[in-house]
């Protein structure tokens, strides 16, 4: 059998198979393979072959290709009922075609509003081949390259190790699972990793090595989801360092599949004054357009000496890293990622490189991470490429440091502006001047940038893959910009610039009325008290969360203390930062979830093997009470900083009343120790679906449970949040899901002890009634969805609640019961 690469035969958004809204598909009962939502009205072949199939509505047609694999293509989902209405074939049964020959038009405008979905799949029917997708979770244009079809003869791609020239006293081999493969932060945390040992180590992939503790050295190896890698290492501590790197990449690294963000409905006209794009954070806005234009500054090619040359940059080195380690304090993803960037070796050896040829420092570093640049886009991989805006980012603002020349005059930005750029990087976005943008829309770039995060955290509606285009409406052209349905529309009526005026003021307006109200309690119709958390992870969190009224934390997640570092926190670490979100959360309750770290979230200081399904391994409690030492640690330093009458402890992935048993003897060992007789409330997480049949068990003993309907909903239905094939099936709307939070809520009344909702779900507003019908009387949502949250339960009764419950439970799939919370909205 001959391997065959498959062009994309739409322009548009690829996903994986298991998003697809149907079971038939998304479960592979057809067949494996992916989906495009589509952004071209054109279908066209993928590869060379012969069409074997046309159904007579014209919404699917299937080829034998030129390898023997057959291939269907399913225009939409529930499109037969359309009856042809919308499609026009080019081809007919028995036709040779070669790649790229149109096959059907499209009128994706009359297909989408008569259809389910214009989600495509494209799926492989024959038995013997293996779908490797090359592009997920990303746009796609016609003809680029989307899969290969594998025969069964491959050897899946394993790097030859007899191949290799590098030689080591170790010599690992495994399989990269993470979703997206290592990309710039779980590079960044295998360096880190290594930072304890002295041996060299080298990644094997693709039929190159790269250095182990290099970020940049490691993308440019191109690893993704699935390749097959080999570890080697040399040295005293060789041994140690290889397992350690294994260990961690088998974990993960908690590297979880979000679903993409779904483009919108594709505007008619493609080109001219307006643009589709994929949402990145969504809302609505208008206002002046503002084109960023970011010119690398101008810098001197020659230096004056190779010492001076030195000490500017290693000079500014250290300014910037001390400006990126307060910004790791707070928690900052974007920021470890920059860090990393800054202090890689690789990096740094090329720029000295430069300077002792007679380079200035400037200069130096601008042609290293250039070149580093360059390889990455060698890869080919997407994903990569778009991280290597973060190395532009690290570029500028180093070069920014040594000229004193800043890139962005924030002075000259209207109000409301919309900004345009290619790539807007995150120190661009960080030096906007908040107050004054209304929107953001970029060229290139996808929705899992670092910049489309800061946007969507900081709530200001993004779009991005709007194409070049975009770059030419000029400077002050008023524009409406609806990221939501990811629309950029440069040359609006009137009478549409009024229209979203009066939009963005209604919206605008209820959002106060909700903001100015979350102050106050929240209280339901009938006069039941539902208390409204918010879920922290951070001090800046605590002072948000108290700014959009939320009436205490309902999950602090103390694992951002532990993680990407070489040490664990010390006690007066601890005590400081919990101290401090106390402090910020100005008396209010406070719930301190203890560690809740494993094989989905490793650490390097930690002795953790590798297993095999990090899931169901020692994660949580498991690892606590496996380490009393960290365990005795973290509850001296909370009993130490929050006050007895604000604090609460609760403990993660809980399976029965042993653990919580033990966890109490720590915490009554931590409170002798501290000479503390105060009654501190000691809870559990429902996550397992043990803890919530045994709920009523373990209310006996627990001063209060709260759901975490995340991995609760994982275990529910046996589905890995990790794993990219399958992830789009976690729904805690499920059925299944609703009935074992039934359980626990029952099982908790029945002790007299209240039950919360502390996972994703609790930030759904459509959600509330549903889960105050279930038994629910705490819901702990992010910050920004508080004020939300309060003002849809403020309009409930309790009776309401509990019948919209029982018709809930009495439904059979997620869709149904999402169906019934549209229909009571």
């Amino acid at each position: 059998m001959t391997d065959l690469l498959l062009k994309a035969p739409l322009t548009g958004w690829v996903r994986p198979l298991a998003e697809v809204d149907d079971p038939v598909f998304a479960e592979g009962m057809m067949g494996d393979g992916l989906a495009i939502d589509p952004l071209g009205p054109e279908l066209c072949a993928p590869a060379d072959g012969e069409v074997i199939a046309i159904a007579p509505t014209s919404h699917s047609i299937t080829l034998r290709l030129a390898n023997g694999a057959e291939l269907l293509i399913h225009v939409g989902l529930e499109t037969v009922a359309l009856g042809g209405r919308g499609f026009a074939v080019k081809t007919e049964v028995g036709a040779r075609v070669s790649a790229g020959d149109p096959l059907i038009a499209i009128d994706l405008e009359a297909v989408a509003r008569g259809a389910k979905s214009l989600l495509t799949p494209i799926l492989l029917l024959s038995e013997g081949y293996e779908v490797r997708p090359l592009a997920l979770n990303r746009a796609v244009r016609a003809g680029e390259p989307l899969l290969h079809l594998v025969g069964s003869g491959d050897d899946g791609g394993l790097v030859a190790a007899s191949a290799s020239q590098i030689s080591g006293a170790v010599r690992l081999q495994t399989v990269v699972r993470l979703a997206h493969g290592i990309h710039a932060r779980p590079a960044a945390r295998i360096a880190a990793a290594l930072k304890p040992f002295t041996a060299e180590v080298q990644i094997e992939a693709n039929g190159r090595s790269g250095n182990a503790r290099s970020t940049i050295a490691l993308l440019t190896l191109g690893i993704g989801h699935g390749a097959d890698i080999v570890i080697s290492a040399s040295g005293e501590d060789a041994h140690a360092a290889a397992e350690t790197v294994k260990s961690l990449i088998d974990s993960g690294m908690g590297e979880l599949n979000a679903a993409a963000p779904r483009p919108a409905e594709v505007v008619p006209i493609a080109s001219g004054p307006r643009f589709p794009g994929v949402c990145a954070a969504p809302g609505l806005a208008i206002g002046p357009v503002v084109q960023l234009i970011a010119a690398d500054a101008d810098v001197p090619a020659d230096g004056v000496g190779v010492a001076a040359e030195q000490a500017r940059l290693h000079g500014a080195v250290d300014a910037l890293r001390d400006e990126l380690g307060k910004q790791v304090e707070g928690a900052s993803g974007v920021a470890f990622a920059h860090r990393a960037i800054l202090e890689d070796p690789e990096l740094a050896v090329a720029a000295l490189r430069h300077i002792d040829a007679g380079r200035s420092a400037p200069y130096a570093w601008r042609a290293a991470t250039r070149e580093m640049a360059d390889q990455i886009r060698r890869t080919g991989d997407a994903f990569l490429i778009e991280r290597i805006d973060d190395l532009v980012d690290v570029e500028r603002r180093l070069i920014a440091k040594m000229t004193g020349q800043p890139e962005i005059d924030a002075t000259a930005i209207p109000d409301t502006a919309i900004i345009i750029a290619d790539n807007l990087l995150p120190s661009q976005f960080m030096a906007l001047p908040a107050d004054r943008v209304g929107g953001i829309v970029s060229a290139g770039g996808g929705p899992t940038s670092h910049v489309a995060i800061l946007a969507a955290s900081a709530g200001l509606p993004m779009l991005v893959a709007a194409g070049d285009g975009i770059l030419s409406v000029p400077d002050g052209t008023m524009a409406i910009l609806d990221a939501t349905a990811g629309r950029f529309n440069a040359a609006p009526s009137a009478e549409q610039v009024e229209r979203t005026r009066a939009t963005i003021t209604a919206e605008s307006a209820i959002r106060s009325d909700q903001q100015q109200a979350a102050a106050a309690d929240c209280i339901m119709a009938d006069g039941t008290r539902i208390e409204v958390f918010a879920n922290l992870g951070s001090v800046e969190d605590a002072a948000r969360a108290v700014e959009y009224g939320a009436e205490g934390c309902g999950l602090l997640r103390t694992e951002f203390l532990f993680l990407d570092r070489p040490a664990a926190p010390t006690f007066e670490e601890q005590r400081d930062v919990y101290r401090s979100i106390a402090q910020a959360l100005g008396g209010r309750p406070l719930i301190v979830r203890t560690l809740d770290i494993g094989g989905d979230k490793p650490v390097p200081y930690l002795d953790q093997p590798a297993e095999e399904n990090p899931a169901l391994g020692r994660r949580g409690v498991r690892l606590s009470l496996a380490r009393p030492d960290l365990l005795s640690t973290q509850l001296r330093a909370i009993l130490a900083s929050v006050p007895a009458n604000q604090c609460r402890i609760m403990v993660p992935m809980i399976v029965d009343v042993a653990e919580l048993r033990a966890v109490r003897a720590l915490l009554a060992e931590a409170q002798a120790a501290a000479g503390s007789e105060d009654h501190v409330p000691l809870g559990v997480m429902i996550e397992t679906p043990s803890a919530a049949v045994l709920a009523d068990s373990l209310a006996e003993e627990a001063d209060f449970l709260s759901v975490g309907t995340n991995d609760l909903s994982q275990y529910a239905l046996a589905v890995d949040r990790g794993n990219q094939a399958v992830a789009g099936m976690v729904d805690a709307l499920h059925p299944a899901v609703l009935r074992l939070i039934a359980q626990a809520a029952q099982g908790a009344a029945t002790k007299g002890k209240w039950l919360g909702i502390c996972g994703g779900l609790a930030s759904e507003p459509r959600a509330a009634p549903l889960l105050i019908g279930l038994g629910a009387t705490e819901l702990s949502a992010v910050p920004a969805a508080v004020p939300e949250v309060k003002a849809a339960v403020r309009n409930l009764t309790t009776a309401d609640c509990r019948a919209l419950a029982e018709q809930a439970l009495s439904l059979g799939t997620a869709a149904e019961v999402r169906t019934l919370l549209a229909e009571k909205s």
